[in-house]
């Protein structure tokens, strides 16, 4: 019950990421949004590790893997998907989010080899593809916009998530790290990385109101603190193919908040092309099978 709870939790703080981020830029710029969500985060972290007195792992090389997962899953795509959100809504972007599970299965493939596709895996990859293509619109005049750059900016966040996906699977997952290390070391490299960058991308006018500074709070501390221990815990007691299926979660978290709250519109297009995207996860996930299960129906009617 526990994990189940903490399974419904995480789809409804990631999926209110996005809004919180399209709140906190009416005060604060693209990069004093991740500035503040990688510093609250690491800071929610660093207590929380203190408290359990969590062990840090001693070889230089680990500390080197978490800085390359810092710069690729947290520094990148929190800085793309904060300024993409200057360009597009809050519920789009949620949808983008969730294309990571393609983006993951391409480059876990292709760049890093440590899984290898089936058919339907292949298939899965070519069906998401075209539900971006269809979400994209590029037969639609925004498309010569600010749009379009905003909705590159979310693949291109979404793609470091799938690249750091595969790096944590080729060089970390197999080492005895606990759960909030791993979350703290994560987050709290990535921290120190945009405190060195702050000159670069945290100073200019700040517009103060509680909307923004809650904003702030809650995209740092849960949605880049708390969550993450959670993300862990699930992923341990689930494995990875259940805890994955947030990402079906935090999209209609994400569009439900931004009509609801925003009072954001989506062209037909976007969701018809979400709809899609889904098709395809389920199929590179293999919760549903097709050239797998005919030919297990063959080797069935074969062997009667």
């Amino acid at each position: 019950m526990k994990v189940a709870l903490q399974f419904v939790a995480m789809g409804l703080i990631w999926g209110a990421s996005f809004l919180f981020m399209k709140i906190a830029l009416d005060g604060v710029s693209f990069g004093q949004v991740a500035w503040a969500r990688l510093v609250f985060g690491a800071i929610t972290l660093g207590v929380i590790v203190l408290v359990m007195r969590s062990r840090l792992p001693r070889e230089p090389i680990v500390w080197l893997h978490f800085t390359v997962v810092a710069i690729t899953y947290c520094v990148v795509p929190f800085l793309l998907f904060a300024w993409a959100e200057q360009y597009v809504s809050s519920s789009l972007a949620s949808i983008y989010n969730a294309v990571t599970p393609i983006t993951t299965a391409i480059l876990v493939t292709v760049a890093f080899r440590v899984e290898k596709l089936n058919r339907d895996q292949v298939l899965g990859v070519l069906i998401g593809v075209v539900g971006v293509v269809v979400v994209v619109g590029p037969w639609s005049v925004a498309a010569l916009t600010g749009s379009l750059w905003g909705q590159l900016a979310c693949l291109g966040a979404v793609t470091c998530y799938g690249f750091s996906f595969g790096y944590i699977r080729r060089f970390i997952s197999h080492r005895a790290i606990p759960a909030t290390t791993t979350a703290f070391l994560n987050i709290g490299i990535a921290a120190v990385i945009m405190l060195v960058l702050t000159p670069f991308v945290a100073l200019g006018p700040i517009t103060f109101s509680w909307p923004v500074l809650l904003s702030l709070l809650a995209l740092g501390m849960l949605g880049t603190g708390v969550v993450y221990i959670w993300n862990m815990n699930v992923l341990r007691a689930w494995g990875p193919t259940a805890t994955s299926g947030v990402t079906y979660v935090t999209p209609v978290v994400g569009v439900a908040l931004g009509i609801l709250v925003l009072g954001e519109h989506l062209s037909w297009n976007e969701p018809v092309g979400a709809l899609i995207v889904i098709a395809g996860i389920l199929l590179t996930q293999q919760r549903v099978r097709i050239f797998s299960r005919r030919q297990a129906e063959l080797v069935g009617q074969r062997s009667a």
